[in-house]
């Protein structure tokens, strides 16, 4: 673990400290930390930040009660910087946005951005703009036992390819799997954060769990 002291902050004593969500991966928001606000920071788990405006410390969400949970911080390789993983608790701009980062400046025409949560987002869309001719608005068209119908051939797919040892369509069928699952998802209100906390419950549990067979309680 890399002490505070050995971090680089510029000549006003700070150090920029870029928050992301843990669940999501998107960018939060980019703010500034000095040595206490980042020991206050891990101490309570939550960001507390330092305003070059008011310079002065204050903890996000003190006030909006939009408060973010502190996952982990990580330096880069110069020290000078700060990558802070966080679960929020509300929006991270001041304007009640999720993210600070909502104004794009340039799109590639050639590549495209992927995230399970954009996904997700394109199939809630699907769900509630009906769009004419879209095969996941089919589907919730047809309803829970369609969808579930779907998935259930879909693990059959997974299984057979992974029998057959065949990897290329191994992973196109688990993709296919994952679509599905994913509308299943939005349509019975399950969210990528309600999923996510249930597995990092299960890691608390299995890392009991083992801990104990170490130990021979």
């Amino acid at each position: 673990m890399m002490q505070i002291e050995n971090l680089k902050f510029d000549e006003k004593g700070l150090i920029p400290a870029i928050v992301v969500d843990a669940v999501t991966k998107r960018v939060l928001t980019l703010a500034y930390m000095n040595k206490e606000s980042l020991a206050i920071s891990m101490e309570k788990e939550l960001t507390c930040f330092f305003s070059r405006s008011r310079e002065a410390l204050w903890i996000k969400g003190e006030t909006s009660g939009n408060y973010q949970h502190i996952v982990s911080i990580t330096a880069d390789c110069d020290g000078d910087a700060l990558v802070v993983m966080v679960e929020p608790e509300g929006p991270a701009c001041h304007l009640g946005t999720t993210s600070c980062f909502e104004y794009p400046v340039f799109q590639s025409e050639n590549r495209h951005e992927f995230s399970y949560q954009g996904l997700m987002d394109l199939i809630r869309g699907r769900k509630e703009e009906q769009k004419e001719g879209s095969y996941t608005t089919y589907l919730f068209q047809k309803g829970l036992d369609k969808i579930l119908k779907k998935v259930g051939e879909e693990c059959t797919e997974v299984i057979i390819a992974a029998k057959d040892h065949d990897r290329p369509e191994t992973i196109y069928e688990i993709a296919d799997l994952a679509y599905h699952v994913m509308v299943l998802m939005i349509q019975e209100g399950i969210s990528l954060e309600d999923i996510h906390k249930e597995l990092a419950s299960r890691h608390v549990i299995d890392h009991k769990v083992k801990q104990e067979k170490m130990t021979g309680k």
